[in-house]
């Protein structure tokens, strides 16, 4: 017994995802024979989960150093910090559809390969730069009238986003790609593979920013640099080395069919999807249009092209493939779930440098903070285990609307503890502040100025720095870095009257990660299994740059509105942003149900 899969079609061949009903005898039968544990050790999930925990171990590490290094690099100022997180953001967001077009375009192998020797490389070299610069910084300040300074700056934020963007291009390659492969387009195994992989993640996201900020702190950041640089050296061994083995005894993962050969097979699939009455189904993929031009039409666009420079060829091809990609992820039928999970990022409401601060301005210890962290990672892991439960019991689309359900039933929540007494929010204040940014001097103080100032000095402290925040697009490592640096022997804002609010505000935002842990495993299986192969290195890089993108609106939220008292403004934009989310999902779900009925009465 096998599920089709409409939009698994690829290289002529129609890809069968079997229920999970199918092999779990045979795996419990393994089990039980002798050598099984032995066997599962050299299998390619064991090598895969292995592989895949030394890269997210390796990337918390560094997003989290790197942070650090450019704040004690600067003074402790915040400037290098932001640079380096509106770079990371936005090269993401212009070549996502790049990095995904060359995932597709090439073997497996070699992108993996490619892709973890870059990111490690870079990663290593960059280290090096760091550590020279630590170590002779006054004598490299003097060189240049300080312009070598700035240029190791340079070094050190473009090395340092060279291996974000080898990273992305990894994660694309084994999480949205590879795992499909290798658990035989079987979606119980999709789905316990994505949810272990989740679970890794979310234990890395606590341990090694931990693990290597005791390294720095009882050393120095000299030798954390040189922790960074030989695990990054292992790490690069033992993956490539795991990756490699993984490919030679998965025959399937050296099977990928030229572009060409794919686009007509689908092109084909949706023919004969047309032709059995189904709906709108999948449009044809990038590259099809040029399948069915006329050879004049053809011969006078490439005459066109010909006569342009060879850099600026090369230029319209770029754009070319951005906007195709761009293209096919909107003509995806999980276009909505998609965007519903991209419009997750714009929210305020997680353990990031924005809540932490707001926290301290409320009277909440770093100790706390720490504590609270350590349970909101322990409800992701209740997600992930809730996840495959749900989809076991309900199916993968029912499983992502009981879960924006619950996830949305949390944040209620969060919106209570916005008018809850302690909290501060004060749209007075909002008033106040814009007319103080626009007029030159302030007016005189009245009887409500002096509440407001009362009130202002009630909920926040004055910062050492500057009061703005790193413009990071890693969130674990933005908590980490204002846990241990912005944060560091500042004490914490006056205590409110009430604590009604706050405990409110985190009683949410550590109940809702269950749901959202949930509908994340759910869209992206959701995405491994709809888009077809030819497609799925471009339609997720498109989709990691959406993530970016809405990531930074949160940003701009918090310097349009920068006061603790403007906190619950943010608290209120955020649940929305996610209501909407979590809507488009809706809307994809109600679509798929039709189109799932519909098929049944053919």
């Amino acid at each position: 017994m096998s599920l089709r899969a409409d939009a698994s079609e690829s290289g002529g061949v129609v890809v069968e995802y079997e229920s999970e009903d199918v092999r779990e005898p045979s795996i419990k039968r393994s089990w039980s024979q002798p050598g099984s544990a032995l066997i599962y050790l050299r299998g390619p999930k064991f090598l895969i989960y292995v592989s895949g925990a030394l890269s997210m171990w390796g990337d918390r590490m560094w997003h989290f150093a790197i942070s650090v290094f450019l704040i004690e690099l600067y003074g402790r100022n915040l400037l290098l910090t932001a640079v380096f997180g509106l770079v990371v953001a936005g090269s993401v967001l212009l070549v996502g559809a790049l990095i995904g077009d060359w995932v597709d375009r090439n073997p497996r192998n070699k992108v993996a390969h490619a892709s973890l020797f870059i990111q490690n490389v870079s990663v290593t070299v960059c280290s090096i730069v760091l550590m020279l610069v630590f170590s002779y910084k006054q004598w490299i300040e003097q060189i240049w009238d300080g312009w070598l300074t700035v240029v190791c700056y340079t070094v050190v934020i473009v090395l340092a986003d060279v291996a974000n963007l080898a990273s992305t291009a990894l994660t694309i390659a084994i999480q949205r790609d590879w795992i499909v492969v290798i658990t035989g387009y079987n979606r119980g195994h999709l789905a316990g593979m994505n949810a272990t992989m989740r679970r890794i993640d979310q234990v890395t996201n606590i341990l090694a920013p931990l693990a290597v900020g005791q390294v720095m702190t009882l050393a120095s950041n000299v030798v954390g640099c040189g922790f960074i640089l030989g695990w990054n050296v292992v790490s690069l061994i033992v993956e490539f080395f795991f990756l490699s083995r993984v490919y030679r005894i998965v025959p399937a993962l050296s099977v990928k069919p030229p572009g060409a050969d794919v686009e007509e097979a689908c092109l084909q699939g949706g023919a004969r999807r047309r032709t059995h009455g189904t709906p709108r189904s999948r449009p044809p993929p990038r590259g099809t249009q040029a399948l069915r031009e006329e050879p004049s039409e053809r011969s006078l666009s490439l005459k066109a092209v010909a006569g342009l420079p060879l850099c600026f060829q090369r230029l319209r091809q770029l754009l070319s493939t951005c906007r195709d990609g761009w293209t096919a992820y909107y003509q995806q039928d999980v276009f909505l779930a998609g965007m519903g999970l991209a419009f997750l990022y714009t929210t305020v409401l997680g353990f990031d440098c924005i809540t932490t601060g707001y926290a301290y301005t409320q009277g909440i210890s770093g100790s706390l903070l720490s504590l609270l962290m350590g349970v909101s990672a322990i409800t992701g892991l209740m997600g992930t285990v809730m996840f495959t439960k749900l989809r076991k019991a309900y199916g993968l689309v029912n499983t992502g609307v009981i879960s924006s359900c619950l996830h949305l039933g949390c944040l209620l929540l969060c919106v209570c503890s916005v008018f809850a007494p302690g909290s501060p929010m004060d749209l007075r204040l909002l008033m106040a502040y814009a007319d103080n940014s626009s007029a030159s001097s302030p007016a005189a103080p009245g009887d409500g100025d002096g509440r407001m100032a009362s009130q202002r000095e009630k909920h926040s402290y004055p910062l050492g720095g500057g009061s703005n925040q790193p413009l990071l697009p890693d969130r674990s490592s933005i908590h980490w870095t204002n846990n241990t640096v912005l944060f560091d022997n500042v004490p914490s804002g006056t205590a409110p009257e009430s604590y009604v609010s706050i405990i409110l505000l985190f009683l949410g935002v550590i109940t809702a990660r269950v749901g959202l842990w949930s509908f994340d495993l759910t869209v992206t299986q959701l995405l491994q299994e709809s888009i077809c192969e030819s497609e799925r290195g471009v339609v997720n890089g498109v989709q990691s740059s959406m993530n970016y993108l809405m990531d930074l609106l949160h940003f701009i939220m918090v310097i349009a509105a920068p006061q603790p008292q403007h906190f619950g403004i943010l608290v209120i934009i955020s649940v929305l942003f996610i209501t909407a989310g979590h809507t488009m999902y809706f809307l994809y779900a109600r679509k798929a149900k039709r189109k799932s009925r519909q098929r049944r009465d053919t």
